[in-house]
């Protein structure tokens, strides 16, 4: 029986990655999120490869009746879900004192509650599976602080807090809960934190570019596939005994342990 996926944000970036690795890796996906054309890119891709894929486009993660109805018409098209995938995100630049109220809510209901909203209409799923596999795409935000990303980092700071309820609260079942904290990662979000560098700095889009890989003691930007990677992991066999961890992805910026 082919186990199913359920990725969102898996339009683009990390969560593309991973919708891409997890079906190399035999699993149905399904990848949600609000931009129909990307996630339809993605499932043919994987269509095409061989694989089983759906989209599940207009999934807003803080709309609580269309999580709902985007989660049932995955689970009605593939069966239910064994792997859930939160990654949709979004992570805007200001100063603290810059940063509006309409913003701050904006960044806490989708990185935030919208991993509340969608854990909670899948999960019912994964327990009629019986086991299963819960991984949450936090940050290195949400491990340590970073200037002008107050919203961002307090945001994927909850999300770490509630990834590690969560592995409490589900122990004593074989579902695993964790979360992957990447550190600046080359995706299309980081395109928009160089565009804000530029803006405010006049540096050049390389210069930019290199400031940030200079955080990563390796000296270059985290690929989203090494990403995938540790996600493929985290919902292995073997990492059945892992959970209420949150793995930095980062090359070696922060220490976790």
């Amino acid at each position: 029986m082919t186990r199913h996926a359920f990725i969102t944000g898996g339009g683009t970036g990390i969560g593309m990655a991973i919708a891409l690795r997890l079906a190399a890796d035999g699993f149905s996906v399904s990848v949600a999120g609000r931009r129909a054309s990307p996630l339809n890119e993605v499932a043919a891709k994987i269509v095409q490869s061989g694989g089983k894929a759906i989209a599940i486009p207009d999934f807003d993660v803080t709309d609580a009746a269309g999580v709902e109805v985007g989660v049932a018409n995955a689970i009605g098209q593939h069966g239910d879900v064994s792997i859930l995938v939160n990654c949709a995100g979004e992570a805007p630049s200001a100063s603290f004192d810059k940063t509006t109220l309409a913003a701050w809510n904006r960044v806490l209901a989708i990185n935030l509650t919208g991993v509340f909203l969608v854990t909670q209409a899948v999960l019912p799923s994964i327990k009629r599976v019986g086991s299963g596999r819960i991984v949450n795409v936090a940050s290195t935000a949400g491990l340590v602080g970073y200037p002008y990303v107050s919203a961002y980092c307090a945001s994927k700071h909850g999300v770490v807090g509630l990834t590690r309820a969560l592995a409490l609260e589900l122990a004593r079942t074989s579902i695993t809960v964790n979360a992957v904290c990447p550190g600046f990662t080359d995706t299309p979000l980081i395109d928009s934190a160089i565009e804000t560098i530029v803006g405010k700095t006049g540096r050049t889009p390389e210069e930019a570019r290199a400031t940030l890989a200079r955080s990563n003691p390796q000296g270059r930007l985290v690929l989203p596939a090494e990403v995938a990677d540790a996600v493929a992991w985290l919902v292995a066999e073997g990492a059945s005994s892992i959970t209420g961890q949150s793995i930095a992805v980062a090359g070696g910026e922060i220490m976790t342990g």
